[in-house]
């Protein structure tokens, strides 16, 4: 059950670091260490953390609809759990940011 949690949660924030990235890199004429940079000196860092963490919507959804055959659904909600406890972190380092 920890192992399941924890699986979520990695992917959580591997998904958040990913949707923070490609936010970047396609909406940044810039590149991504100077765009980070700006960010912190700037305040705005707290919006890309919560722009990066819509990925977690998308793996949310996956693990609790994810399907083995074409009638049979096995959620998995302890990775899903694991997946909102990273968001969760994600939300707590963007009021951390932005106060």
């Amino acid at each position: 059950m920890i192992v399941k949690i924890l699986k979520g949660f990695v992917l959580g924030l591997i998904a958040n670091v990913l949707g923070s990235y490609l936010y970047i890199s396609i909406f940044s004429k810039e590149s991504v260490e100077y765009t980070i940079e700006q960010g912190i000196e700037k305040g705005f860092i707290g919006g890309i953390i919560a722009l990066g963490a819509i990925l977690n919507l998308i793996l949310f959804f996956f693990f609790v609809t994810k399907k083995i055959g074409k009638y049979q659904k096995v959620p998995q909600y302890y990775e899903a759990r694991g997946v909102l406890l990273a968001t969760v972190i994600a939300a707590l380092a963007v009021l951390y940011f932005e106060f």
